[in-house]
């Protein structure tokens, strides 16, 4: 009896269960004009189920292929998933919805990933992974496999990037052949529909603290003579968006900190007096300086507060324990009175600024005197409106998430 099932002969005329109980692995290929490779991989993974005994199925997710891609799956044994909208991450979802089995498996269809090791990564799953990634760095990368650029600065790039920002112990972001449990994929939500769609899978399965796996994979060069689908800068670009939006602590939160420390640390420092270091004086100007970086910080770290309330109530990230704890304190009432404290504050320095004004006869006065006198109170004006504002337009986004 073989080993490799059919739920539905094509996705696109009949309805297409959630799961089928005879079916352990899917086998996903993403397909866009592939005629050259895509019946090599379906032949490959269906000779990989087989040998191993697995109860399995290959779908060719085919993003509009005009090169005959489709038919030539499907002699090999596949079953072809239509999915209209055009991207990587389009043709993966698309692909992963068709799925019958409890697990599945992607891989591209340009015959670089070994399909054979699909035992490592059906064997973690089996011993509880949610998700087990391929290295490439660990298995093996031929020689031509991988161009220069990608291999020895985008991946490790980003997948740095991906670790530290994300606490994940990924070391092969990019990899292609990936294996997870359908339910868990589903639960993430993915939205990305391009090359970036790789990066969205393991950043919410390390915000979410499911149970990751790597095994390790090689790459070879690819059996087609076409110019790749993908763009070294454009796709790497897009990767390295998707990272920066998705971690709201580094891309506003900590620069946020770090400005408003070195602009507390220079009021601090010259808001007394000017301060002479060998021949070079800083004055009123410099302390200027500080205070728009103390602005600019405030406003960075409002900008994180506000973007991850937002992805919290969108789904697009897991609730934190920490805003909540916070938001027990951090109240519109209480932003409403530092506000206004705030503005009192500026008001109250800057009456004090027109009288001593008013002392000279409204004539011109010393501006290293007044204007520390006038930069703080103008501070603590305009400080003050953007935490009323600020408190206001949090409370608005936090009407949906409570």
């Amino acid at each position: 009896m073989s080993n490799v099932v059919n739920c539905v002969q094509d996705s696109a005329h009949e309805p297409l269960p959630a799961r089928d109980e005879n079916v352990e692995l899917s086998v996903v290929l993403p397909c866009l004009n592939e005629s050259e490779t895509v019946g090599i991989c379906v032949r490959k993974a269906v000779e990989a189920l087989r040998a191993n005994r697995i109860q399995g199925e290959v779908i060719v997710a085919d993003n509009g292929s005009t090169d005959g891609s489709q038919e030539i799956a499907r002699a090999e044994g596949a079953r072809v998933v239509a999915v209209p909208e055009k991207g990587y991450g389009s043709a993966l979802r698309g692909g992963i919805q068709a799925a019958c089995g409890r697990y599945v498996l992607m891989a591209d269809s340009d015959d670089t990933y070994d399909i054979s090791h699909l035992p490592r990564f059906l064997e973690e799953l089996r011993a509880g992974a949610d998700l087990v990634m391929g290295n490439r760095f660990l298995g093996g990368i031929h020689d031509n496999a991988m161009p220069f650029l990608h291999r020895y600065l985008g991946n490790p790039v980003l997948t740095w990037v991906g670790r530290v920002f994300f606490h994940s112990d990924c070391g092969d972001f990019h990899c292609g052949m990936r294996a997870f449990r359908k339910e868990k994929v589903e639960e993430m939500d993915l939205r990305t529909t391009g090359m970036e769609f790789a990066s969205e899978m393991v950043v919410k399965a390390s915000l979410r603290g499911l149970k990751v796996k790597e095994v390790p994979t090689t790459l070879s060069p690819s059996g087609r003579s076409r110019a790749p689908h993908l763009r070294t800068w454009r796709d790497g670009w897009r990767h390295l968006r998707f990272l920066l939006m998705y971690s709201p602590r580094w891309l506003f939160l900590y620069p946020g900190f770090a400005l408003m420390t070195i602009g507390v640390a220079g009021c601090i420092w010259l808001l007394p007096r000017p301060v002479h270091v060998g021949d070079i004086g800083f004055d009123v100007h410099t302390l200027l300086y500080a205070f728009v970086a103390i602005t600019l910080g405030f406003q960075l770290v409002g900008f994180a507060v506000f973007t991850k309330v937002f992805a919290i109530a969108e789904g697009l990230l897991p609730e934190d324990e920490r805003l909540k704890r916070a938001f027990r304190y951090i109240t519109l009432e209480t932003g409403l009175v530092a506000g206004f404290l705030m503005v009192a504050g500026g008001i109250g320095g800057s009456a004090l600024a027109v009288s001593d004004w008013g002392a000279h006869n409204f004539g011109a006065l010393n501006p290293s005197y007044m204007l520390r006198l006038v930069l703080p109170s103008a501070f603590s004006l305009m400080l003050g409106v953007e935490v009323i504002c600020g408190s206001f337009f949090l409370s608005i986004l936090g009407l949906k998430r409570r």
